[in-house]
């Protein structure tokens, strides 16, 4: 593919994502009833951010009135996901459909609650609409390269950490930038409302910061010359740098520690605790193992394996 046919193909994903297209494997059915799970948890102190809720005795029961059955009684599933992060949760321009590791786990949950791992629907948000969406109840759950930290526990709860990324910088072959240090006076560009932009602005203060809805958005940027660097989550630079052959990523340790966890609105508790049974039985019966091999292994390597949970935390 020629530089103008991928900046074009980029452009069109770009474009459906900023216009909130949805891909939706079962229909829609009307009037989806009010999501409950009980009163909003206490204020708490966040000394250990990847502390969790703990599963249940019987982790994947649906017990009546909680949250999980009123998912099970609309019918669907309803996640907030990327359509252009790569390997992550990204549009097949084939098939349409949106696929990655991420959207495994969408489908793991739904299985959970429904027995069927097609019954969700798939809302393509922005980087920054992410706690938005949790808060206002317009998604079950957000699926899509959250990093845990204590500032989003005081808006949203959050799963284990079910994938340990770390932050690094892509550019242009040739480029004369060697590292974090060097970045002072280059245009770097990471998506509004991430954590990406707020490392970037406190680790490489006297680097110019350059915003945009999504990392697609940064590499348009980067191939037109006007940014000279991106920086985010090693997994999302993997599938950049796999779409386009004159980027690479810099081959220097992560600068920061970037744990993924499925994000929750804060008072849907019980909910919480049913998706980090899921995410313990993927680990038991290998479907997290078979999703990293299939998405990730071919451009990040063999994995440390899927992180061990951390529970603790009460309401």
């Amino acid at each position: 593919m020629n530089r103008r046919s991928r900046l074009a193909v980029l452009l069109l994903v770009v474009g459906l994502s900023a216009c909130g297209v949805e891909d939706t494997p079962v229909p829609a059915p009307p009037a989806a009833p009010e999501i409950t799970g009980g009163a909003a948890p206490a204020a708490q102190d966040c000394t250990n951010k990847l502390q969790s809720y703990a599963p249940t005795a019987d982790p994947l029961a649906i017990p009546g009135g909680s949250t999980m059955a009123t998912i099970r009684q609309r019918g669907r599933l309803i996640a907030g996901v990327s359509a252009d992060t790569y390997l992550l949760g990204a549009r097949n321009p084939v098939s349409g459909q949106i696929e990655g590791f991420d959207i495994d786990i969408v489908r793991q949950i739904a299985k959970a609650i429904f027995g069927d791992e097609t019954k969700y629907q798939l809302r393509v948000i922005t980087a920054a609409d992410r706690i938005p969406v949790l808060q206002n109840h317009e998604v079950d759950i957000v699926a899509r390269n959250m990093s845990i930290t204590c500032d989003r526990w005081k808006q949203i709860a959050f799963s284990a950490e079910y994938y340990e990324s770390g932050q690094k910088i892509l550019v242009r072959k040739g480029s004369d930038i060697t590292g974090l240090s060097s970045l002072a006076g280059h245009k770097v560009c990471a998506p509004l409302g991430t954590s990406s932009m707020d490392n970037l602005i406190r680790l490489a203060p006297d680097a110019i910061p350059v915003g945009s809805d999504n990392h697609t958005g940064c590499l348009v940027l980067l191939q037109e010359g006007q940014v000279d660097a991106i920086t985010g989550d090693d997994t999302v630079l993997a599938g950049l740098a796999s779409q386009d052959p004159y980027a690479v990523v810099l081959d220097e340790d992560p600068f920061t520690q970037e744990p993924y966890g499925i994000g929750i609105p804060p008072d849907d508790v019980d909910m919480v605790r049913f998706v980090n049974g899921v995410l313990e039985g993927m680990r038991s019966d290998g479907a997290w193992d078979a999703s990293y091999a299939h998405w990730l292994q071919p451009t990040l390597g063999k994995s440390a394996g899927q992180p061990q949970p951390q529970y603790g935390r009460t309401p």
